[in-house]
């Protein structure tokens, strides 16, 4: 496993915990634990899967975000500890509104940051798409599980259905942003992830453009538009967002690495919605 991963000690404790139903606080109190043979050949053939570099989250099915377990599949790109400042900020936006609490959630995989503003705020209303019905369904299992899909709308569209003329006080997206020529491969842990999920074209920014030729119509005054990406492509992300937005504030804002990690765009208020 140590060469399929760079912690294997962490990899092993989540599958052990799996194996036997617990807790990591629990596996710590109980360090002296022996594994029936029924234990010992799951827990064996788990860290078999994991040294073939498959992610633990496949292999549990299971992920934690913003405090909250999801359910993930290998049709959905496995949520990052990166991608909650994002959300987080989103999340403070709504709660400084005296009004308005509409969110589109473009290319929603698992639904974590769908059910996570959800949670956050109960007033959201919060619409998610994405191109791929496996994901929608594991993002609406999520909904569920989490108790906010009345809440949350789940629909297959390649950005927006652009039919029911909807805006929306936040969008956030992380779409799809990793040169095609730059996706890692087997038997890197990113090479299990769903190729739609992860292949953003030959700049990487290909879905973020259809996405910005539709924020004009999609952002209410005063709205925010929030974008994930990486710091390979995030200064070529927010020099579109700047020609597409005209006049609103766009900042490059870091994640808990300080690594450059998504761009904000604020809308300023003064167009009529």
């Amino acid at each position: 496993m140590q060469r399929a991963s760079e912690s294997p000690r962490l990899d092993a404790q989540i599958l052990l915990a799996w194996t036997l139903q617990r807790d990591k606080e629990w596996l710590i109190a109980h360090g002296e634990c022996d594994l029936t043979d029924s234990q010992a050949e799951i827990f064996a053939k788990l860290c078999e899967k994991r040294a073939t570099g498959m992610p633990v989250a496949y292999i549990t099915g299971r992920v934690g975000f913003y405090g909250r377990e999801f359910v993930v599949s290998d049709a959905v790109l496995i949520p990052r500890p990166e991608t909650e400042h994002l959300t987080e900020d989103a999340i403070a936006h709504l709660r400084s509104r005296a009004t308005g609490s509409d969110v589109l959630d473009v290319g929603t995989g698992s639904g974590a940051i769908a059910c996570t503003i959800a949670a956050e705020f109960p007033g959201a209303i919060v619409d998610g798409t994405d191109t791929s019905e496996a994901a929608l369904e594991v993002a609406r299992g999520n909904a569920r599980l989490l108790g906010v899909r009345e809440r949350c709308t789940f629909y297959r569209a390649d950005i927006v259905d652009e039919r029911n003329g909807k805006m929306f006080d936040v969008v956030v997206a992380n779409l799809p942003y990793v040169p095609t020529n730059q996706i890692p491969r087997r038997p890197d842990s990113v090479g299990f992830e769903p190729l739609v999920a992860l292949d953003g074209g030959p700049d990487g920014l290909g879905p973020y453009r259809k996405l910005l030729a539709l924020a004009p119509r999609l952002l209410r005054p005063g709205a925010l538009l929030l974008m994930e990406a990486a710091p390979p492509t995030i200064e070529a992300l927010a020099i579109l967002a700047r020609s597409a937005c005209a006049g609103a504030l766009v900042e490059v804002r870091p994640d808990y690495a300080g690594l450059e990690r998504y761009v904000s765009v604020r809308d300023g208020g003064g167009r009529s919605g």
